[in-house]
C-alpha cells in the first residue's frame, strides 16, 4: 500500500511539473504580475469592459483591464475598482487614455493600488511611471511604433503592449503586427520587459504566431467583446458574428477625438459613409440614441465614436462598432472562461505538434 501511495504522489508531482512546463512554454507571466497566462483583455471603451468582464478574465487566469472614464470621475472610478474586487480576488488593471482629462482619475487608480495601469494615446512619462511604482502599480503602455516603444523602455515601464494596424478601435500606429513586434522584441533584448502583441488575435493560432514573433503575451479586444460578460449591446455582439470585414477610417468622433483613426465593422450604415466630406463630424449631426455611460447620461449623435453598450437605446445599427481584422474568425458568443481555456488549449496543441 505504501509503495502505491508513493507512486501516486510521484506521478502527481510529475504532472504538476509538466503543467508548469506548459505554462512556461505559453509565455505565462507567473511571478511578474501574478496571473497564470500571457492573455490580456484590452480595456474596451467606453465601459464595455466593466467589472463583470474584467473579473471573469482574472478568474480564468488572464489579466482583465477596466476602462477609466474619458472625463474626471475619481469617486465613480474608485467604486468601479471596488466592485471588481467583490467579484475576484485575483489581480487586475485599468486602462487610462492620456488624451483626455485624467489627473484625478490617475490619483484614484494609484490610491486603490490596482495591479496594472495601462496607458494609451499620450506621453508615458518617467514621472508617471515613478509615481505608479511608488504606489506599487505596474505600468504597461500601449504603443504603435518602434519610436514609442523606445521611449517607453527609457522611462522604466514594466511591459509594453505593441498594437498593430490590424487592431479594432482606435489605432495609434501604421505598422503591421508581424513587422513591428520583432523589432520591439529585439529592442528590449534581455531587458526583462515583456512584449505583448495586440491586433487581430482571436484564437490559439494568433497566440502562437505572436509567441513566434517573440512576444510573451497577447492582448485581445474583439474576442473578449464577443463574450457573455462584456457590456456590449446584444446587437453589437450579433454583428460581430454576422460581419467579417473591417475598415480603417476616421469618420467617427472627429470632433471629440481628432487625429484618432479607428478600425470598425463594415456595417450597412458605415458603407454609406465612404464619401463623407472631411468637414463633417458629430457636432452637426442628429441625435440617434441615448445611453448611460459610466456615471453619465449621454445623447449619442450620428457619427459619434461611442459604441453601443448594453444600456444604449435608439438606432443601434447606425452607431460605431469597433472590431479588429480577426473578427471573421469569431463564430459564437462564449463565456470568458471558455475563451481563455480554448486559447490556451489550442496554443498548447499547436506548440506540441510543431
Amino acid at each position: 500500500m505504501c509503495v502505491c501511495v508513493c507512486v501516486c504522489v510521484r506521478e502527481r508531482e510529475r504532472e504538476r511539473e509538466r503543467e508548469r512546463e506548459r505554462e512556461r512554454e505559453m509565455g505565462g507571466w507567473r511571478g511578474i504580475l501574478g496571473f497564470d497566462y500571457g492573455i490580456v483583455q484590452a480595456p474596451l471603451g467606453p465601459d464595455i469592459s466593466g467589472p463583470e468582464l474584467v473579473a471573469a478574465v482574472a478568474n480564468a487566469g488572464g489579466l482583465g483591464l477596466l476602462r477609466a472614464p474619458d472625463w474626471e470621475s475619481p469617486e465613480y472610478l474608485r467604486g468601479l475598482i471596488r466592485k471588481t474586487r467583490t467579484l475576484t480576488d485575483k489581480p487586475f488593471g485599468i486602462g487610462l487614455v492620456l488624451a483626455f482629462p485624467h489627473k484625478e482619475n490617475l490619483k484614484a487608480i494609484l490610491d486603490e493600488r490596482v495591479a496594472v495601469l495601462q496607458v494609451y494615446w499620450g506621453e508615458c512619462t518617467e514621472e508617471l511611471v515613478l509615481e505608479a511604482h511608488q504606489a506599487g502599480v505596474k505600468v504597461v503602455p500601449q504603443v504603435g511604433s518602434f519610436e514609442e516603444a523606445k521611449k517607453a523602455i527609457n522611462v522604466g515601464v514594466d511591459a509594453i503592449i505593441v498594437q498593430g494596424r490590424e487592431a479594432g478601435g482606435h489605432v495609434i500606429g501604421q505598422d503591421a503586427l508581424i513587422s513591428l513586434v520583432p523589432r520591439v522584441v529585439d529592442l528590449v533584448g534581455g531587458g526583462g520587459i515583456p512584449v505583448i502583441a495586440a491586433g487581430g488575435i482571436v484564437d490559439g493560432r494568433g497566440y502562437v504566431a505572436a509567441l513566434a514573433l517573440g512576444a510573451q503575451g497577447v492582448c485581445l479586444g474583439t474576442r473578449f467583446l464577443a463574450t457573455d460578460e462584456s457590456n456590449a449591446h446584444p446587437t453589437y455582439k450579433r454583428k460581430l458574428l454576422e460581419l467579417e470585414e473591417t475598415e480603417y477610417t476616421d469618420v467617427f468622433g472627429r470632433a471629440r477625438w481628432p487625429g484618432a483613426p479607428q478600425r470598425v465593422l463594415k456595417t450597412p450604415f458605415f458603407a454609406q459613409l465612404t464619401t463623407l466630406p472631411s468637414d463633417e463630424n458629430e457636432t452637426n449631426q442628429p441625435i440617434i440614441g441615448h445611453s448611460t455611460i459610466h456615471d453619465m447620461e449621454k445623447d449619442i449623435p450620428r457619427l459619434a465614436g461611442t459604441v453601443p453598450n448594453a444600456k444604449a437605446t435608439g438606432d443601434i445599427e447606425s452607431m460605431a462598432m469597433y472590431a479588429g481584422q480577426g473578427v471573421g474568425l469569431i463564430k459564437e458568443i462564449l463565456p470568458v472562461r471558455e475563451v481563455v481555456e480554448r486559447l490556451v488549449a489550442e496554443a498548447q496543441f499547436l506548440i506540441s505538434h510543431f
